[in-house]
């Protein structure tokens, strides 16, 4: 059995009401990456989980959460 990485940036981004450029910008890496790891095409690395978690200040766990996936 596997996971899947799930994730709640859109949901904090427009509580906000910030672009994805924005977010981008504030924590340092392109709009492109936000957008990857929006969608889930791109896992991030810690260092950014991180920096997501600290910019929203909520734990990293209420922004990413693992799916089971069945195989």
């Amino acid at each position: 059995m596997s996971d899947e990485l799930d994730n709640n940036i859109a949901k904090l981004r427009s509580k906000r009401k910030l672009s994805q450029q924005e977010l981008a910008d504030a924590i340092g890496v392109s709009r492109k990456t936000i957008s990857s790891v929006e969608t889930g095409r791109f896992t991030p690395s810690v260092v950014i989980a991180l920096k997501l978690a600290q910019f929203f200040a909520v734990p990293v766990e209420a922004v990413f959460t693992l799916q089971p996936v069945d195989e």
